[in-house]
């Protein structure tokens, strides 16, 4: 049987039987589905290579089909099969991204073609994803660990971007692995034997932060008794990596802005225009989106920053991944720490996975360090990790309204506590609706293009 699995949405009992005795007959697996919700229960655990489905179902219908799948994996081609009158239906199936359309009645041999051809396409990126990172491993390109199908999908936009001379801009709590991202991003780009360049814009005191970026020439200010170069010539032919972006100061956003479109600057004290060849990777735990509507960033540099957005999830939301990088962590601290191999207590992987991580992927790599240094035996035990600990002081939390920013007008606060709550609540219907658009709007009582315009307005992925 293949190794791509064929998911056939279908109401009527013999045309479905006909797809799948057609499908099996050239050795694909099926998977059936009678309506849009039986599909999305399906789509997650079944991962087809292909989806077929037709557009008009008792309950849903194909275009929710064609969303969810595209939210599970822009790689996922999904043919639509329409009646004669639904032309048009099927024309809006293209723009969202079906791969093809097909007419009733169907010809099994020109679906099991576009099938053939589909899942060519999917061999094809899987071996090109392959032999990237096989080229990248060998330069020395960081490895991102996990299966989850969401860090799978941001591996996928890695990959996609990292051929592109685009602005990557990478979003997500702090501790997730952001700059491993973006290191991940030129080594698998035309770059990777040019310069990686990184700089903190929210390490830096802000007097200091431009001579940073764009150095400066001898006398500029006391103390620049010789001229010295910025970040973005030092990363001259290679990628320029600008960490946390959003607190970048409001007085440096225009030449910032200026470098990344003109690719052009001064350094600071001079006034020759020096021009690099630079590739910009930028990062954030702040929504940008609230930070431009609070006049805090500017738009046009948001806009050129984000022409790539990735959103990488917090460890909380893989829990599986937690198990898999705390043993590479444990193996890795062994071999630093010249211990003998050691093992996890089940009692111990159970706490691991009930605690919350809100410091990420660095709180696991920390915690697990410091449990591999206290270890006298052979097996790391709870009282290793010190999560209870951990926890606990998590269990009193401060007061949130002491966390609310009330600075300027009673307009300006009202406006930033109403939008955290519309954001809040959008998360929250998006999770409920598993990710279903469609769904989420109607849980919201909203429509669906009011819904898809606040989740581009807050940079949520799904819309």
């Amino acid at each position: 049987m293949s190794s791509y699995p064929v998911l056939v949405v279908e109401d009527t009992d013999s045309l479905r039987a006909l797809l799948r005795e057609s499908l099996e007959a050239q050795g694909h697996t099926v998977i059936e589905a009678r309506d849009e919700p039986d599909a999305l229960r399906q789509l997650d655990p079944a991962r087809p290579a292909v989806v077929i489905t037709e557009l008009k179902l008792p309950t849903g219908d194909g275009l929710g089909v064609l969303r969810a799948a595209k939210e599970l994996d822009p790689e996922l081609q999904v043919v639509v099969i329409t009646a004669s009158g639904s032309i048009q239906d099927a024309v809006t199936a293209i723009r969202e991204g079906a791969m093809d359309f097909l007419a009733k009645p169907v010809d099994p041999d020109h679906l099991l073609l576009m099938v053939e051809r589909a899942i060519a396409q999917r061999r094809m990126l899987t071996e090109n994803m392959l032999l990237k990172e096989e080229l990248a491993g060998r330069r020395g390109a960081p490895r991102i660990i996990g299966e989850d199908p969401r860090l799978r999908q941001v591996v996928q936009q890695l990959h996609r971007a990292s051929g592109t001379e685009a602005t990557v801009l990478l979003e997500g709590e702090s501790g997730t692995g952001k700059e491993l991202f973006a290191r991940a991003v030129h080594a698998l780009s035309p770059r990777s034997d040019g310069p990686f360049v990184a700089i903190n814009c929210a390490a830096i005191p802000e007097t200091l932060l431009e001579s940073e970026l764009f150095g400066y020439e001898k006398g500029a200010f006391t103390g620049a008794v010789a001229r010295k170069p910025g970040r973005f010539e030092l990363a001259h032919r290679g990628t320029l990596f600008l960490d946390e972006i959003g607190d970048l100061p409001v007085t440096l956003q225009a030449k910032i802005l200026r470098a990344l479109e003109e690719k052009r600057f001064e350094r600071v004290g001079g006034t020759q225009s020096l021009h690099v060849d630079v590739r910009v990777v930028a990062a954030t735990n702040r929504n940008l989106k609230a930070r431009v509507a609070e006049r805090q960033f500017r738009e046009d540099l948001y806009f050129r920053l984000s022409v790539f957005p990735i959103q990488i999830p917090p460890l909380r939301e893989r829990t599986d991944d937690v198990f898999i990088l705390a043993r590479q962590f444990v193996d890795r601290f062994c071999r630093d720490l010249n211990k003998k191999p050691l093992t996890i207590s089940p009692a111990a992987l159970d706490e691991l996975r009930t605690y919350s991580w809100p410091g990420n992927v660095r709180e696991l790599q920390n915690c697990i360090e410091r449990a591999v240094i206290l270890c006298d035996g052979d097996t790391i035990q709870p009282r290793h990790l010190n999560l209870s600990f951990r926890q606990s002081a998590q269990a009193a939390p401060p007061n949130p309204w002491e966390r609310i920013d009330l600075t300027g007008s009673l307009a300006d606060a009202l406006r930033r506590v109403t939008m955290e709550v519309e954001r809040r609540k959008i998360e929250q219907a998006l999770r409920e609706a598993s990710g279903n658009t469609q769904r989420a709007a109607d849980l919201l009582q909203v429509g669906h293009k009011v819904l898809l315009q606040k989740l581009k307005d807050y940079g949520i992925a799904g819309g």
